[in-house]
C-alpha cells in the first residue's frame, strides 16, 4: 500500500479508473488520522520581544519588525529557582557519550590551587586561572564550582567563552539566572538586570580580556568570576584587580601516578621510562599522560588478542606466525617518544571506521564534533553514535559547554596524518554535513535551543563552502543559512544569527541567487535596527527593497518598507522618496525623484507658418543673486514647476480656478463708486455687444482723463524659476494655418483679422480682465525697455510687456486668461501669492 496515496489498488480495484468525463483519476480523500506526507511543512513563525520591538521571525518573506504595544510588553523577569538552577547546569553539560561508563579523572597536585581559588572567591575577589592547553584547566574549574555552590545567594553560573564576546557572555549571564521567554532585553535592560546577580560565575575558554573584560566585570558588580584562559588571550588590566593564578604541569612522580590510573594497572620498568621521557617531552601536561594511558591500553589489548583490531584494518599485514609469549603475550613495541607526544594518529588507527570518519568530518569544520545524534547520517552507520564514546575514552575530544570539540593538538596532528588534509576532501565532507544540517534545522521537531546547540558545526560547514570553487556548493551554503538563521533568531542568539547571516549573503552572491539575496540583506536590516545602527539598518533596507523591486517581490518590498519607516521614525529623518515616518508628503522632498530633464518640458508645439518659433520651453534658471530681491514663490511652486506633467496637470487645474476666483475678488475690491464700472448678476461680455458691454478694456477715468491707479497693470514678480506665467492647462494650443497676429509672439490661439478690434475680450464665461493699458498712456515705467516694437496704427494694442530679465517666454493659452490671473493675484487685497507664482 503506497503510504501517500491510499489508492483503490490495494482493494483489487483498477488504479486507472477516472471519472465519468473521462478525466485523470481521481484521488481519494485522504484519511484524517493518516497525514500527508507530500505535502510541504508551514513555515515556523515565531514572535518574539526584543528591547521596545515586537519581532516577528518569518523565514518566509523576511522577519518583520514594529514598537511592540505596551499591553504586550513582558513583564520584569523574575530568577530561577534552586531547582530550576540545578535542571539547566545538568541540561548545560555535554552528552554522555554512548558505551561504558568513563572513569571520573582525578587531579593530582592540584589542592593548593584549588583551596585559593576557593578562598578568593568567597572573598568576592575576581581570578583569571591561566594556563596552556591541556594543562586540566576544565578539571580544576569542575572542582572549585562544586566547592562554591553556597557562597552566593544566585549560586554558580557556568559559562562558555569559546566564539563569545562580552556582550554575548552578559547575555548567557542573564538567561542563566532570569527566567524570559521569548524575550531579549536591549543592552540597557541587561545592565540593570545583571546588576542584582549575585553568583560565583565560571567562565571556561574565555577569549578577550583588556577593557572589555573590565566592562564585563563592572556590569556584575555583586558576582565573583573565576576566569579561564590561555596565555596567548590579552590579560586584565592593572585597574580590574584581578587575581591571577597560573596553572602548569604536573611533576614527574604525579604523571607516572595520573598513567597508571589511566592504564589500570602498575607500570612496568620499560613503561615507566617511557613515561619519564615523555613527561619532559610535554612538559608534564596531564592530556598527554591520559592519551598515553590510552596507548598502553590498546598495547594490551593487542598483547592478550592479536586480532583485537583485525576489524579495523590494523595488522592486517602483520605476519600470522607473529611471537607470542604465554606470560607477556605479543611481543608489541611501546609506542616511541614522538608517537607518544604526538598520539592522535596512532590512537585513531586502531578505532572504528565510524570513529575514523567522524574524526575527519571534525577536522574539515575546524575542530567541532557534531553531536552523536548526527554522526549516523552523516557517516551512513546506524551505530555510528557510539563513535563519539570511542573518541572520548582515548581522550581524543574534549568537552566545550554543551558539546564537544577536538582536544588540545589533535586537529593539527590528524591533519599530518592525512585527515581531511586537502581543500577539496574538506569542501566535500563540508557539503554533506551543510545539507543534513540544512533538513535537520528546518525540521519542525527541532526546536530553535537544539538549533543553537549545532550551530559551530553548522557555521564552520559554511565558511568552508564559502571558499570553496565546487559548483553547487555555494547553493548549498545558500540553503543551509536560509533553513538555520530563522532558527538562530528565534533561539535569541543574535551573535550567531549575524553569522549565518552575513554567511548566507556572500553564499548567495556568489550563487547569483539574488532573491536569497535580499532577504539576507532585508535580515541584516532587522538585526542591526534592533541593535540600534540606525545607519546600518538603512543601508541593508535599502539593498534589500532595490533587489525585491527588480524581483517584482511585492510581499517582500513591502516588509522592507515598513521596516525601513521605522528606521526613519527612530532617527526622525525622511524616507526616501519624500515622505515622513507619518506618511505625509514632506516640500521639495521629491525634487531629486521628480526633477524635470536638463532640457526642460516642452510646453507648447511650435506654429505652422513662414517662420516658426521653436518651442517653449519650461527650464530651471540659474540661482538669483543673494543680493537681489527674494521671490514671493513658496515651496508648492518650486514643487509644481520640478514636478512631473501630472504635477503640471493639476498645477493648471489649480491654476485656472484661483484665476477665476481672484479675478471675481480683485474687480470688487478694486472698483470705485461708479456704477458703471460694478459687475452686476448676469451683466457679460461678448463680441456681439458693439463694445457696449462690460468695459474691460478700457481704463477707468475719474473725470480728468487719466488712468485709475488700480487699473495699471504692474509687472509681475518672477518665480524662483524665472517664469512669470505658466500654462494653466498642460494641453497643446490648437493651431491655424494662417499666421498669428500677436504682436508678443506668444503661443496663445490665433484669430483671423476682422475689423473689430482685438482687445475686445473674447466671448466667455469668464470675468473679462482689465490689465491691458490705454492706447493713449504711457507704458508703465519698468527696469528694462519693452521687449515688443510699440504698435502702429494698423497693430492691435499691445499686450503687457515683459518686465523680467530673467523670465522665461510666457505659455497661455488664451492672453485674458493669464493676464486676470497674473493682475487679480497681484491687486488681491489679501496678499496671497501670485497666480503666476502658484503655476
Amino acid at each position: 500500500m503506497d503510504p501517500t496515496n491510499r489508492g483503490p489498488q490495494d482493494f483489487g480495484h483498477d488504479e486507472d479508473r477516472s471519472d465519468a468525463g473521462g478525466g485523470a483519476p481521481q484521488r481519494p480523500p485522504r484519511d484524517a488520522i493518516t497525514p500527508d506526507f507530500g505535502s510541504p511543512v508551514p513555515a515556523r513563525t515565531v514572535q518574539l520581544v526584543s528591547g521596545d520591538f515586537l519581532l516577528t521571525v518569518n523565514p518566509v518573506d523576511g522577519s518583520e519588525i514594529e514598537p511592540c504595544p505596551p499591553l504586550e510588553l513582558p513583564p520584569r523577569p523574575v530568577k530561577f529557582t534552586l531547582a530550576e538552577r540545578t535542571e539547566l547546569a545538568r541540561a548545560a553539560k555535554p552528552p554522555v557519550p554512548p558505551g561504558p561508563e568513563q572513569p571520573r579523572r582525578v587531579l593530582l597536585e592540584r589542592q593548593d590551587e584549588r583551596e585559593r581559588l576557593v578562598r578568593l572567591l568567597a572573598r568576592g575577589r575576581s581570578v583569571r586561572l591561566t594556563g596552556p592547553s591541556g594543562s586540566g584547566r576544565t578539571a580544576l574549574l569542575d572542582t572549585v564550582a562544586e566547592d562554591c555552590l553556597d557562597l552566593a545567594p544566585d549560586g554558580v553560573v557556568r559559562l562558555n567563552g569559546h566564539k563569545r564576546g562580552s556582550a554575548e557572555l552578559l547575555h548567557d549571564l542573564f538567561t542563566a539566572v532570569y527566567k524570559s521567554p521569548l524575550h531579549r532585553p536591549d543592552r540597557d535592560k541587561v545592565l540593570d538586570l545583571v546588576r542584582d546577580i549575585g553568583a560565583v560565575v565560571v567562565v571556561d575558554d574565555l577569549e578577550f580580556g583588556g577593557s572589555a573584560l573590565d566592562e564585563f566585570l563592572e556590569a556584575t558588580p555583586e558576582c565573583a568570576f573565576l576566569l579561564a584562559a590561555t596565555p596567548e588571550v590579552a590579560a586584565p588590566s592593572a585597574d580590574s584587580h584581578v587575581e591571577e593564578v597560573f596553572l602548569g604541569g604536573l611533576s614527574r612522580s604525579a604523571g607516572l601516578e595520573l598513567l597508571e590510573r589511566a592504564v589500570g594497572r602498575a607500570l612496568t620498568d620499560d613503561e615507566a621510562g617511557w613515561a619519564g621521557d615523555l613527561w619532559f617531552e610535554s612538559e608534564g601536561l596531564p592530556l598527554r599522560f591520559v592519551q598515553a594511558g590510552a596507548l598502553l591500553r590498546q598495547r594490551d589489548q593487542l598483547r592478550a588478542d592479536p586480532a583485537a583490531f583485525d576489524e579495523y584494518g590494523y595488522y592486517a599485514d602483520a605476519p600470522v606466525d607473529a611471537p607470542f609469549d604465554a606470560e607477556d603475550g605479543h611481543d608489541v613495541p611501546l609506542p616511541t617518544l614522538a608517537e607518544g607526544a604526538a598520539p592522535a594518529e596512532l590512537l585513531a588507527s586502531r578505532l572504528s571506521e565510524s570513529a575514523r570518519t567522524t574524526l575527519k568530518f571534525a577536522v574539515a569544520l575546524g575542530g567541532e564534533v557534531p553531536h552523536q545524534a548526527h554522526l549516523p547520517a552523516l557517516v551512513g552507520d546506524t551505530h555510528a553514535d557510539a563513535a563519539l564514546g570511542e573518541l572520548a575514552a582515548v581522550a581524543l575530544v574534549t568537552p566545550v559547554g554543551a558539546r564537544w570539540r577536538l582536544a588540545a593538538g589533535v586537529q593539527a596532528q590528524l591533519t599530518a596524518a592525512g585527515y581531511a588534509a586537502t581543500a577539496q576532501e574538506r569542501a566535500e565532507l563540508a557539503h554533506t554535513a551543510a545539507q543534513h544540517y540544512s533538513w535537520w534545522a528546518g525540521h519542525p521537531s527541532v526546536t530553535p535551543e537544539r538549533a543553537v546547540s549545532e550551530a559551530e558545526a553548522a557555521l564552520a560547514a559554511l565558511t568552508i563552502l564559502l571558499a570553496s570553487a565546487e559548483p553547487g556548493h555555494a547553493g548549498a551554503a545558500v540553503l543551509l543559512a536560509r533553513t538555520a538563521a530563522p532558527a538562530y533568531a528565534a533561539g535569541l542568539d543574535w551573535s550567531t544569527w549575524e553569522r549565518a547571516l552575513r554567511a548566507g549573503q556572500e553564499a548567495a552572491r556568489l550563487a547569483g541567487e539574488v532573491a536569497e539575496e535580499a532577504y539576507f540583506h532585508h535580515e541584516l536590516g532587522i538585526l542591526a535596527l534592533l541593535g540600534g545602527r540606525l545607519d546600518r539598518a538603512r543601508a541593508e533596507l535599502e539593498a534589500s527593497i532595490g533587489l525585491r523591486g527588480a524581483l517584482a517581490d511585492k510581499r517582500g518590498t513591502v516588509a522592507g518598507r515598513r521596516a525601513l519607516a521605522l528606521v526613519a521614525d527612530r532617527s526622525g529623518g525622511v524616507l526616501h522618496g519624500g515622505r515622513a515616518p507619518a506618511g505625509e508628503e514632506v516640500p521639495d522632498a521629491r525634487y531629486d525623484e521628480s526633477a524635470s530633464p536638463p532640457g526642460g518640458v516642452p510646453a507648447a508645439y511650435a506654429l505652422p507658418g513662414p517662420d516658426p518659433e521653436p518651442p517653449t520651453l519650461i527650464t530651471r534658471q540659474p540661482a538669483p543673486d543673494p543680493g537681489a530681491r527674494r521671490p514671493r514663490t513658496g515651496g508648492a511652486g518650486r514643487a509644481v514647476i520640478s514636478g512631473t506633467r501630472r504635477n503640471l496637470v493639476a498645477a493648471g487645474a489649480g491654476a485656472l480656478l484661483a484665476a477665476v476666483l481672484g479675478t471675481v475678488v480683485t474687480l470688487g475690491a478694486t472698483s470705485d463708486d461708479d456704477p458703471s464700472n460694478r459687475v452686476r448678476p448676469g451683466q457679460t461680455a461678448s463680441e456681439q455687444d458693439n463694445g457696449d458691454g462690460l468695459p474691460a478694456d478700457q481704463p477707468d477715468k475719474d473725470g480728468d482723463g487719466e488712468p485709475d491707479a488700480d487699473s495699471t497693470q504692474r509687472p509681475t514678480d518672477p518665480g524662483e524659476d524665472g517664469v512669470i506665467g505658466t500654462s494653466d492647462d498642460p494641453t497643446p494650443p490648437e493651431t491655424s494655418d494662417e499666421p498669428s497676429d500677436s504682436p508678443s509672439g506668444s503661443d496663445g490661439p490665433t484669430k483671423k483679422p476682422t475689423d473689430k478690434p482685438t482687445t475686445k475680450p473674447p466671448s466667455s464665461s469668464k470675468p473679462p480682465s482689465s490689465s491691458n493699458p490705454p492706447e493713449t498712456s504711457e507704458p508703465p515705467e519698468t527696469s528694462e525697455p519693452p521687449t515688443t516694437p510699440p504698435p502702429t496704427t494698423d497693430d492691435p494694442p499691445p499686450t503687457t510687456p515683459d518686465t523680467s530679465d530673467t523670465a522665461s517666454t510666457p505659455v497661455t493659452n488664451s492672453p485674458s486668461r493669464s493676464e486676470s490671473a497674473s493682475t487679480s493675484a497681484d491687486t488681491s487685497p489679501t496678499g496671497s501669492t501670485s497666480a503666476s507664482a502658484i503655476i
